[in-house]
């Protein structure tokens, strides 16, 4: 499988304070999502760690949500569904910049306590998700949501995050 090339700005010391290598975790879980969306060629992204006040700002400015909040992507093919990058992947060297993602730790631990789900699986399933809506996937319409869930709940499951059985293809559920 090739790789994804993570590129990290960490604003609040996250991968500083880790009690693991939180690069290799990540690099492990995304390296899943990859293979379970048949992506084959090498990707490249970004993410950044941000505070709850930058999280709230950049949710403002682009979603117009007045709120922190735990995860946004900006996905750099965003609309641009008729995008035919056939003549690129065949070059091994080809390298598909998918976006970046804005990551509120502070966010994914009070949900992770208000869900119950624990850090890990709520920091997991934050990130997949962020990942999942990078390379185009959505869930606004109940069946994009059914299929976005869908792959979301299959790598959890086979990285050892499950999802509840009602989140697997409705999002959160509890």
């Amino acid at each position: 499988m090739t790789s994804i090339e993570i590129t990290y700005n960490d604003e609040v010391g996250f991968l500083e304070n880790a009690d693991r290598d939180w690069q290799d975790w990540i690099a492990k879980l995304l390296l899943l999502a990859k293979k379970a969306i048949a992506k084959e060629n090498n990707l490249a992204m970004s993410i950044n760690f941000v505070d709850e006040e930058r999280s709230h700002a950049i949710n403002k400015q682009y979603r117009e949500k007045d709120r922190p909040t735990d995860v946004i992507s900006f996905a750099i093919e965003d609309g641009e569904d008729d995008l035919n990058l056939a003549a690129f992947t065949a070059d091994p060297d080809f390298q598909e910049d998918i976006g970046d993602l804005f990551m509120c730790p502070s966010v994914i631990k009070r949900h992770s306590k208000e869900y119950g789900t624990g850090w890990d699986r709520e920091f997991g399933y934050t990130l997949v998700h962020g990942f999942l809506h990078l390379n185009g996937y959505d869930h606004i319409k109940p069946d994009e949501a059914k299929e976005m869930f869908g792959i979301q709940g299959k790598v959890l499951e086979e990285y050892g995050l499950p999802l509840y059985p009602d989140q697997l293809d409705e999002g959160r559920g509890k």
